[in-house]
This record gives structure tokens, sequence and C-alpha cells, in this order.
């Protein structure tokens, strides 16, 4: 038991650090848990549980990056939540069996968008600038990134791997912000987005709270510990190896999961 503790102490932390930099905690600590032993649903409850942590470790290492930007980071979260709410009565309906199908697919999803979001987001962003596009055209680009993040907010609840990626694409198309300020956003999005979810799960679900604790303090230091890197890492190398990672693991869920 001792070492088990130890092992989601590390993946804990691992994964807290990918939570807080890239939105991909649960390429690390999703399959940490399938290792002990837990079911696919019970896992992924007890890890969005857990995930609440790094919210809490990177709420307070971004403060600085969120000063002056909490009204419409409000918004955001309201988007999100509300997606939450739904998509976390989602996953207790659906049978395990059918959910342990669906999540290589989700991240492989992810690897994909964020390998993209790597290479022809920030260019992508810059011309639209220059362009100066209307102002019409920048509602209705407005209102669809609102309604990805409502279900940006859905598939968090559902699942998570990869949902801050998702964030991030969304954010940097309808913000101008510095990537650091945008990532410090996406945690709190996520962040709250866990806690709805948790508090969902409390009742409907099953939690397994012995592994939330050795699982949550490496949450917590890993995610006070990314903001930071954030504001020295190259980013755009760290994408890449993350989209590799999560080809890998997508590979790796999908022959458990069909073979």
């Amino acid at each position: 038991m001792i070492s088990t503790f130890l092992f989601l102490i590390i993946a804990g932390f691992g994964a807290g650090l990918l939570a807080s930099t890239a939105g991909l905690a649960s390429l690390v600590s999703y399959p940490a848990l399938l290792a002990t032993g837990l079911s696919p649903v019970i896992a992924n409850v007890t890890n969005t549980t857990a995930l609440i942590f790094t919210g809490i470790g990177a709420l307070f290492s971004s403060l600085k990056e969120l000063h002056n930007h909490w009204k419409i980071l409000t918004l955001y979260i309201f988007l999100a939540l509300t997606g939450s709410i739904f998509g976390s009565t989602l996953l207790l309906i659906f049978p395990s069996k059918s959910f342990e199908k669906v999540v290589p697919f989700f991240i492989l999803t992810a690897g994909i968008l964020l390998f993209n979001s790597g290479r022809k987001k920030e260019a992508a962003v810059t011309r639209l600038k220059k362009e100066n596009p209307s102002k019409t055209h920048q509602t209705l680009v407005n209102i669809l990134c609102y309604i990805g993040l409502f279900f940006v907010g859905a598939y968090t609840g559902y699942f998570g791997a990869a949902g801050g990626v998702l964030i991030l694409a969304i954010l940097s198309t309808i913000t101008d912000y510095p990537f650091p300020v945008v990532n410090a956003m996406k945690n709190v999005i996520a962040f709250t987005g866990n806690l709805v979810a948790t508090i969902i799960f409390i009742f409907k679900s099953k939690i397994y709270w012995l592994f939330v604790i050795p699982l949550g303090i490496g949450f917590l230091c890993g995610g006070y510990t990314g903001p930071i890197i954030v504001r020295h890492i190259n980013i755009h190398l760290l994408r890449a190896l993350i989209s590799l990672a999560a080809f890998g693991l997508a590979g790796y869920l999908f022959v458990t999961a069909y073979f």
C-alpha cells in the first residue's frame, strides 16, 4: 500500500504539471489509476476528484496572470460549468464498457488538436488580427467559441483527458492575451468544472477516496509548479512532446479496449 501511495504521488505530480501547462493531466493520472486495478469509470471519477487539487495549486500560482481578467473569466466559467453538469450526468448514464471503448478516441482527438495548435494556432491568430475582420465576423467567431466552451465543459465532465487543450485553443481564438494568461484562465475553468463534476459524483457515483489523497498531493504540487514553468519554457516543444504521448496512450488504450 505504501508503494501504491508513493506511485500515485509521483504520478499526480507529473499529471499536475501537464494539467497546469498543457491540460493533459489524465494522460498520466488516468492510466496510473487503471494500473492500481480500478475500473475505467471509477478511475475517471477518482481522477476528476483529485484534479481539484491541481486547480487549487495552479490558481494560487497564477494570481499574477489572472489580475484584471476575472470579469470575462466569469463568463467563460459559467459556460464551461453548464456543460460540465451535462457531461458528468452523461458519464453516469452509460455503462463502464462503452465508456472504456470511447476513451481512446477522445485522447487521439486531443493529441491531434494539440499538435495542430502548436504548429498553426499562433499563426492563425496573427493572420486574423492583421486582416482586421469585421465586427459581424468577430461576433460570429465569439458565439461559436462560447458554444465550444459549453461542449468542452461537457467533455471535461464526461472524461476530461486533454480538455484543457481544447480550452486553450478556444481562448486563444477569442482573446489576444499572452499564453501564460490564457493558460491561467484555462486552469481556473478546468478547476471549477472538476469541482462541479465531483459534487455530482459524490451523490451519484463511487469515488475511491483512498487514492484521491496521494494523487491529490501530487496534483497540488504539480499544479503550483506548472504555471511557473510556463513563464520560462518553450511551450511549442512541450506541446509537441505531449502530442506524441497522447498518440501513444490512445493506441495503448485502443488495444486494451478492443483486443
